[in-house]
């Protein structure tokens, strides 16, 4: 957003003193022009910049001008990538750090831009969590992400889905990710194991937080995340089905059905045949889950394969005619 760049803008001079229109919009990612757009409304808005031509030239602030971004704590630097999930920073123990370091951005801004950023603020709202699911609020949040900051090992007492389940762990917080209203934790265990996910409301007690640890310094969190995500997708899905669904059940499968499946019926489908119905393919899980999402959409949806699958369906079919044709 444009009210952002300005600001990055401004912090660049300060910290490089002088840079090229060409230089800014390679490190900012946009045209030479909206450059020359961007140092016209800070000049408007009074920041004193003027430009040096001729060789070794460019932009520059005038000298001894400081945007007064000054006097942020390190607790408040790091909680300024949530600026815009405040309930993130409440879950994380951060929201009053977090409001200071607003407050400080918010008088470090020229006039023109806090009326952008207030403009923002009045016009947009992040909410994380999907619809029909509550969002976490796990008991040991804040304990767990006082082991990641300080980097120290953190024992835990762990409930996992297979026996036994309830395990303690010792472990070494590499990155918390927030997913869909849903906290986890990427650790790795004190034997210096591959990283591993934990979901955070999960642990069931945190008994202590020990000895500093060595983070591995090649570990990227967001490349690790990419990687599970994808793999989690590879392991969901086990088979393909084939559909034919009506123009209503179009419609309906994109309230009803998961991002995957109507990704899938989009690049599958194909033109309707003369009674208006479009025949796809779509991702399963299993027999059972598909039955079930099959089901979701009525008779806006035929199943043709898997085999099986059809005839669990026509079962349940017969089942549900023969419960509501009782007197």
């Amino acid at each position: 957003m444009r009210a952002s760049r300005l600001v990055s803008v401004l912090m660049l001079l300060q910290a490089r003193q002088s840079m090229t229109a060409q230089e800014l919009a390679d490190e900012l990612g946009v045209s030479v022009r909206t450059v020359y757009r961007d140092m016209e409304s800070l000049q408007f808005a009074g920041v004193p910049l003027y430009a040096d031509t001729g060789r070794g030239g460019g932009y520059r602030l005038i000298e001894g001008y400081r945007t007064r971004l000054t006097g942020l704590t390190r607790d408040e630097a790091q909680a300024l990538f949530l600026t815009g999930l405040p309930q993130a920073a409440d879950d994380l123990g951060l929201g009053a750090v977090l409001a200071g370091a607003e407050r400080k951005l918010h008088a470090a801004l020229p006039p023109e831009l806090r009326r952008q950023a207030e403009t923002v603020r009045d016009r947009f709202h992040l909410d994380a969590p999907g619809w029909y699911a509550d969002r976490d609020n796990p008991a040991y949040l804040a304990d767990v992400a006082a082991a990641l900051w300080q980097q120290r090992r953190l024992t835990v007492l762990y409930r996992r889905w297979k026996e036994p389940a309830l395990v303690r762990r010792t472990l070494e917080p590499l990155g918390l990710v927030l997913k869909a209203g849903r906290w986890y934790l990427v650790a790795r265990t004190a034997e210096d194991g591959p990283p591993r996910t934990y979901r955070v409301n999960q642990v069931l007690g945190v008994e202590e937080i020990g000895e500093a640890f060595d983070r591995p310094t090649d570990f990227d969190l967001a490349a690790y995340w990419h990687d599970q995500l994808a793999g989690f997708q590879e392991r969901l899905f086990q088979d393909i089905a084939t559909i034919r669904l009506s123009p209503r059940g179009l419609e309906r499968i994109r309230d009803l059905w998961g991002d995957a499946a109507v990704a899938s019926v989009i690049d599958t489908a194909t033109e309707p045949d003369p009674d208006g119905w479009t025949t796809a393919r779509i991702p399963i899980e299993s027999l059972g889950h598909a039955e079930t999402e099959v089901l979701k959409v009525g008779a806006e949806v035929e199943l043709l394969t898997p085999v099986e699958l059809r005839d669990r369906l026509r079962a349940t079919a017969a089942a549900l005619a023969a419960v509501y044709s009782r007197g």
